[in-house]
């Protein structure tokens, strides 16, 4: 009787939230069996025929599809590679998906290579952009991320920019490269921010229409700790390299301490956008723009603004969230700067953290588990002059990477799969997780302009019909994904 009337009182706390269908249009390619298994999309492109290119990887080959406008498979290129060679980076052009690869033959040997694959001709060819041998415990493209941080192309697909380490072994020194993104012929190659005892952290790297590139990252005075005798052992500086030469300036700090920072072009300034903290770099306390001229590269105007209530209403509750609206959050690690066409960047950043148990077996010891912890995501809108429109969250629990981000009519799409049904809770939340047997389904959580948030299922998962996000890709405002499970393979487009 008791625990019919606890089970009572739980389902009284929670109701089951009422999902309404996406707005994306989804579409399923026709079924097909693979001779290699492969379910990460590291690319794809739709060419002016309505053709759809995707490549993926598996270890040791590149699969090249191509699909036709009704998403039957008609060509299933696989290619080898080898075994130490992996993927870097992608490009987009008219009818062509150039794919970057990073192969290791030996310790210290470093080599990188293009792919070009012709979507209409059903045709690739390969390339080698530059080798290089590295010296010390050095890697040859530090401070990556989803974003492809060290790799990027002009908006107007002329240039093809990439930044690499040097770490020699009494210097630390960093090089760019910059191609012609076309022909992939070499326009040139320059060292920036060489010195004998600092080390630079990578943030952000952009290229403009005039072959500038732009390098922003984190400068340490000694070693790689961000604080040093309860100060900060760091500044960020912003490089501009061109032909000409290279142009250095430091952004000034005050009492914030920042993790790292984002670059981009608004209305002729750049922007450096990022999140803040006032106790130290693993915590957020806001968001902040620094608004710099692209010519001398001064800081001209600088934004701090704290989080929103908004956040920690979706975090915590209604009734919590006043209490909790002073306190920082920590374990947040930034995963996409997405910017929509009317020049507003949303930056999404998703809450990391591994966890340690011991098992006790009894009599015969035990043993630990890890657990990771992919949980709640926090989500900030800066409009195009760097001010800080709005921000919320998902209260989410997950153990394994789960989601993707997308903006489509300028508006953004969360993708992720969860439990059945979302529960919301009487204190205003709507918790996005699986429960213990529950099955799962895909949904899309989409925001508004004036963040208004949605959440709207896409399908129940079924058998083979269960889609991966977090190994996804976007192109042109379509969003495409593999099945996970079983032989037989299929695409999932959302446009």
């Amino acid at each position: 009787m008791k625990r019919f009337l606890l089970f009572s009182m739980l389902l009284s706390q929670i109701a089951l939230s009422a999902q309404s269908e996406s707005k994306l249009q989804v579409i399923e390619s026709v079924p097909f069996v693979d001779k290699v298994e492969a379910t990460d999309v590291v690319a794809m492109h739709i060419n002016d025929i309505q053709e759809t290119g995707v490549i993926r990887f598996n270890k040791g080959r590149i699969i090249f599809d191509v699909f036709n406008n009704s998403l039957e498979r008609i060509n299933n290129e696989i290619i080898s590679i080898e075994r130490k060679e992996e993927f870097k980076a992608s490009l987009y052009f008219d009818n062509e998906i150039k794919v970057i690869t990073l192969y290791s033959p030996r310790k210290k040997e470093r080599i990188v290579f293009c792919y070009t694959f012709n979507i209409k001709d059903k045709s690739y060819s390969k390339k080698q952009l530059f080798e290089k041998t590295l010296e010390g415990n050095s890697v040859l493209f530090s401070g990556e991320n989803k974003r492809q941080t060290n790799f990027v192309q002009s908006t107007n697909g002329k240039y093809l920019a990439m930044t690499s380490d040097n770490i020699k072994k009494k210097s630390n020194a960093y090089s760019i490269h910059l191609f012609d993104a076309n022909s992939l012929e070499l326009i040139f190659e320059k060292s920036y921010q060489e010195d004998v005892e600092k080390h630079f952290e990578l943030n952000d790297l952009m290229v403009d229409d005039n072959a500038n590139v732009f390098v922003l990252g984190k400068l340490f005075f000694k070693g790689r700790s961000n604080k040093r005798n309860d100060k900060a052992n760091y500044e960020f500086v912003i490089n501009r390299v061109n032909s000409e030469g290279i142009h250095v300036q430091s952004i000034g700090l005050d009492q914030e301490q920042i993790k790292s920072l984002n670059i981009s072009f608004k209305k002729g300034k750049l922007h450096l956008l990022g999140f803040y903290s006032e106790q130290n770099v693993d915590r957020i306390k806001g968001g902040c723009d620094f608004q710099l001229d692209p010519i001398s590269l001064l800081v001209e105007d600088k934004k701090l603004s704290p989080l929103p209530l908004t956040v920690f209403e979706d975090l915590y509750g209604n009734e919590r969230a006043e209490n909790k609206k002073d306190t920082e959050l920590s374990n947040f690690y930034v995963d996409y700067a997405l910017e929509d066409s009317l020049g507003n960047t949303y930056m999404l950043a998703e809450e990391f953290y591994v966890t340690s148990n011991y098992v006790n077996t009894g009599q015969f010891g035990g043993y630990m588990t890890t657990t990771t912890h992919f949980d709640d995501i926090i989500i900030l809108k800066f409009n195009s002059s760097g001010i800080l429109e709005w921000g919320r969250s998902i209260f989410k629990r997950s153990t394994s990477p789960s989601y993707n981000a997308f903006l489509k009519g300028n508006q953004l799409h969360v993708i992720l799969n969860s439990g059945k049904n979302l529960k919301d809770k009487i204190d205003g939340r709507t918790k996005v997780s699986k429960r213990l047997f529950e099955s799962t389904a895909l949904y899309d959580i989409s925001f508004a302009q004036n963040g208004e948030v949605e959440y709207n299922k896409i399908q129940d998962n079924k058998g083979v019909n269960f889609y991966l996000p977090s190994g996804g890709t976007i192109k042109n405002e379509t969003f495409i994904m593999m099945n996970a499970r079983g032989t037989e393979k299929s695409l999932m487009l959302l446009k």
